[in-house]
C-alpha cells in the first residue's frame, strides 16, 4: 500500500510516517524546502517537494497513492488570516488535487482538532452529533476545513478525526507545561477538565480510520477515553519530574492582556509562540473533553496508554533528549 502524508515533519506526522513505514507501507511525505526533516531520518521514506498553499504544486504530487493523510496545518500565528489561508484553503487545495488527479484513492484522512468542535457547553459529554461551536480562529479554520473535506465525500472516501490534546515524545506544545512545572511554578486560572491522547494511540486511530470501511464519510473524536482535571494533569507531570510545584492563581481577566502582550513580543521577535491572543480564547473556557464511544464502536479503537504511563514516558523522553 502507498501512503502520502502532509505535515510529516511535525510531531504527529513524523510518528505516523514512522509507524506506516514499520507496517510495510510505501510512505511518501510532502515537505517544503524549509521543513526540518530530523524526525524522518533513518526511515525508508520518499520526500516530495510541495506546499498545500500552492495549488499548482500538488497535482503531480498526489497521483498513485492508496491513502492520503492530511496532517499539515498551522497551530499558532500572530495573524488570524494565516489560519484560514493555511488550514482551510490549504486543505481545500489538497483535496481538490486528490479528487482531480487520484479519484481512485482508498481514503483521504483529515486530522482536525477538538478545537474545531469547541469546549463543552452543557452537562453532557460532547459527541459527534452535537453542533460545533469553536471559540478560536484556529478552531474555526479547522472546522471550515472539515466542511471542505465533507463536501467531497460523495466523490472520494474521506474520514475526519478530532483529537483532544495530544502529548508524547517530540511534542513542543505541552512541553511548555513540563518546563514550567520542572521549574516548580505553574500559572493556574481555575478548575477545568481536559481529554488527552498519547501520540501512539492517536496514530493507531488514524490508521484505523483509513483501513476500516465503516469509517468512510465519518467524523470521530479521539482521546484516551478518560476525563482529567487540570490538577490531575499537573500533579502527574510533577510526579514524573519528581518536583514539587507551586501553583500561582491568575484571575481569568488577566489572561486577555497576557495574550496581547505575547502577540506583541512575538511580532518583535518574528516568531509565533504557543501563548497568544487566539489561544487565550480557548483558555477562557474550562472544559475541553469528548466522548469516544463512536470511535470505539466503528473503529474498534482501544486506547492503550493512560495518563500515568504516558506522562512518564513523555517526561523520560524529554530528559533523555535534554529538553528538560
Amino acid at each position: 500500500m502507498k501512503a502520502l502524508i502532509t505535515g510529516a515533519s511535525g510531531f504527529i506526522g513524523s510518528h505516523l510516517a514512522e509507524e506506516l513505514s514499520k507496517r510495510g507501507y510505501e510512505v511518501a511525505c510532502l515537505v517544503r524546502e524549509t521543513s526540518d526533516l530530523k524526525w524522518l531520518s533513518g526511515f525508508d521514506i520518499k520526500l516530495i517537494n510541495g506546499d498545500c498553499s500552492d495549488k499548482d504544486s500538488l497535482n503531480n504530487c498526489v497521483k498513485g497513492y492508496d491513502y492520503v493523510f492530511h496532517l499539515a496545518g498551522l497551530t499558532k500565528t500572530n495573524c488570524k488570516e494565516d489560519f484560514y489561508s493555511v488550514n482551510t484553503k490549504g486543505t481545500e487545495n489538497l483535496i481538490e488535487a486528490v479528487v482531480k488527479n487520484n479519484s481512485e484513492v482508498k481514503r483521504f484522512v483529515y486530522l482536525s482538532s477538538l478545537s474545531a468542535f469547541g469546549p463543552k457547553v452543557n452537562a453532557n459529554l460532547p459527541n459527534e452529533k452535537d453542533n460545533p461551536l469553536p471559540v478560536s480562529d484556529y478552531g474555526k479554520s479547522k472546522l471550515r476545513a472539515e466542511k471542505a473535506v465533507l463536501g467531497y465525500s460523495d466523490r472520494i472516501p474521506i474520514s475526519i478525526l478530532r483529537p483532544s490534546a495530544v502529548y508524547g515524545p517530540r511534542d513542543k506544545e505541552l512541553f511548555l507545561f513540563f518546563k514550567l512545572i520542572k521549574r516548580g511554578i505553574m500559572p493556574y486560572w481555575g478548575d477545568g477538565q481536559t481529554s488527552l491522547v498519547y501520540v501512539d494511540d492517536l496514530i493507531n486511530a488514524i490508521i484505523l480510520s483509513a483501513e476500516k470501511e465503516s469509517a468512510a464519510g465519518r467524523t470521530y473524536f479521539i482521546s484516551d477515553g478518560m476525563v482529567y482535571s487540570n490538577n490531575e494533569i499537573i500533579n502527574e507531570i510533577a510526579s514524573a519530574l519528581n518536583v514539587k510545584v507551586f501553583m500561582i492563581k491568575l484571575p481569568k481577566p488577566i489572561l486577555v492582556p497576557i495574550g496581547f502582550l505575547s502577540d506583541g513580543i512575538s511580532k518583535i521577535m518574528g516568531k509565533s509562540t504557543m501563548v497568544n491572543s487566539d489561544k487565550i480564547k480557548e483558555l477562557m473556557h474550562t472544559d475541553w473533553i469528548c466522548d469516544i464511544t463512536k470511535a470505539k464502536d466503528d473503529l474498534c479503537f482501544r486506547p492503550n496508554v493512560g495518563i500515568k504511563k504516558g506522562i512518564k514516558w513523555t517526561a523520560d523522553w524529554y530528559k533523555i533528549h535534554r529538553w528538560l
